[in-house]
């Protein structure tokens, strides 16, 4: 048994199997200083009665799987996972595993000091001392579908993921404590308004037409909303005006065509909605850090 003090005790020191995907092995550490995912389809085994430094979510992706077995805090609860369930289990709260038949799980683990930041700076929100609800079990399709997005992120493992990455950690993060957070003092309730399901009907619409002229009224439209209530929900959710969301992604675009050695930079800016390949240099500088050319050196 892994007898590391409880402060410093990462869950991932004491996976019975090895993950299939790693935020870690696919980001650059910026990107996943808010959130660390793991996605497992691990064969049965358990994992002992521990307490952990981190906040672990357990995100279920495999319907009807019986017979789980959970330790929290002494007690003891055995469950059928259905698809779309979520355990949350907050940092310091002993949790100990059983499953019989192979598992197909997302796990999401999150530093306590990493979420007071974002929780106070980001949202204005002062949490208590635990921070996170004890959910044993619970179904909520709408955090699961930002995990879901959060992974297919990953498992594209191309140029730029980072990006798309933090803005989708950013998604998961605040609908986790939208949900579970436990505020220091009473306070405003924040806005559950804009949903992973707007957000992914937004995603997929800029998916098929970044390199086109694209409004706001536009994006508002498909998610269903209001422009101007479009603009605040979105902003508060991800941190950036639709707008600045738009060029962020359409850098990221760039930066997977910029693997195509065919692919002139004019040719690149035109296909993902720049004006020139002027205004392309610009934007590409403004959130890398270097001129395209300069990125492209070193693929």
């Amino acid at each position: 048994m892994n007898m590391e003090p409880e402060a410093r005790r990462r869950y991932q020191d004491i996976y019975p199997s090895e993950a299939v995907l790693r935020s870690q092995d696919v980001v650059r550490q910026k990107a996943s200083a808010l959130i660390n995912l793991e996605f497992f389809e691990a064969e049965p085994a358990e994992m002992p009665k521990l307490r952990f430094s981190q906040h672990h979510i357990l995100i279920n992706l495999r319907d009807g799987q019986r017979g789980i077995v959970n330790w929290r805090d002494g007690e003891r609860f055995e469950h059928t996972l259905n698809l779309n369930d979520v355990v949350i289990t907050p940092s310091g709260l002993e949790s100990g595993w059983q499953w019989p038949t192979t598992s197909r799980v997302i796990i999401i683990t999150i530093d306590p000091d990493a979420l007071e930041r974002f929780a106070e700076r980001e949202m204005g929100r002062l949490l208590s001392k635990r921070q996170l609800r004890d959910v044993p079990i619970q179904s909520d399709p709408d955090l699961t579908q930002a995990a879901k997005l959060l992974m297919t992120a990953l498992e594209t493992r191309s140029e730029g993921s980072e990006i798309m990455y933090e803005s989708l950690a950013r998604v998961f993060t605040v609908k986790l404590l939208e949900g579970y957070g436990e505020n220091a003092a009473e306070g405003a309730s924040f806005s559950r308004s804009f949903t992973a399901g707007h957000y992914k009907r937004v995603l997929d619409y800029l998916s098929e037409r970044y390199g086109e002229p694209i409004a706001i009224a536009d994006l508002a439209t498909i998610a269903g909303l209001s422009e101007a209530h479009f603009s605040r929900e979105f902003r508060k959710t991800l941190g950036d005006s639709p707008h600045q969301f738009l060029l962020r992604y359409r850098v990221e675009q760039a930066i997977k065509l910029m693997g195509n050695p065919a692919r002139t930079l004019g040719e690149i800016a035109h296909a993902c909605g720049f004006s020139d390949q002027a205004h392309l240099t610009r934007l590409f500088r403004r959130f890398t850090g270097a001129t395209p050319r300069q990125y492209r050196a070193r693929l």
